[in-house]
């Protein structure tokens, strides 16, 4: 069952990677966001939802084989997390709007900076997601700003 967990939780190896595991690893939350974008918002919440709460009875057990509370190998989190950077900004389809999302939410994600480094001391597989998933929230507020100007511009 070991083996099941770290392939999830690796992003099926993705986390393997000797440069940025992280970076590499979340690469995978791209095609997901784009995927969720193109459903109803309510489909978006609840599968965006459903999936933060599977991964971390799965990012836990990883953790827990790897012997470390959130190993850089684990990636499931940042892959699950990303959808919330973008949930319902419909715009963020396009992208060049993805790419920046995945750029701002990456940026918030190696720095820490509270709160999510406060997500990150919760125990567990709720930190290991929650941190990630804070960070992504900090990116969606940058985003509705960003494309909110982008919007206004263009009608001027």
């Amino acid at each position: 069952m070991d083996t099941l967990w770290l392939a999830l939780s690796t992003g099926f190896g993705l986390g393997l990677s000797p440069w940025a595991p992280g970076t590499v690893g979340s690469l995978l939350g791209l095609p997901l966001a784009w995927w969720l974008l193109g459903r109803t918002r309510r489909v978006q919440l609840g599968l965006t939802a459903a999936l933060l709460v599977a991964a971390m009875p799965v990012c836990h057990q990883a953790a827990t084989a790897l012997g470390t509370k959130d190993d850089g190998r684990i990636v499931l989190d940042e892959i699950v997390a990303f959808p919330v950077a973008v949930l319902g900004q419909a715009t963020a389809r396009h992208p060049a709007a993805l790419a920046g999302a995945y750029v701002v939410y990456r940026g918030f994600d190696i720095t820490k900076s509270a709160p999510v480094s406060q997500a990150e001391a919760l125990p567990g597989g709720i930190g290991i997601v929650l941190d990630d998933t804070v960070a992504a929230a900090m990116t969606w507020l940058v985003m509705a700003a960003g494309l909110a100007l982008w919007r206004r511009r263009r009608s001027v």
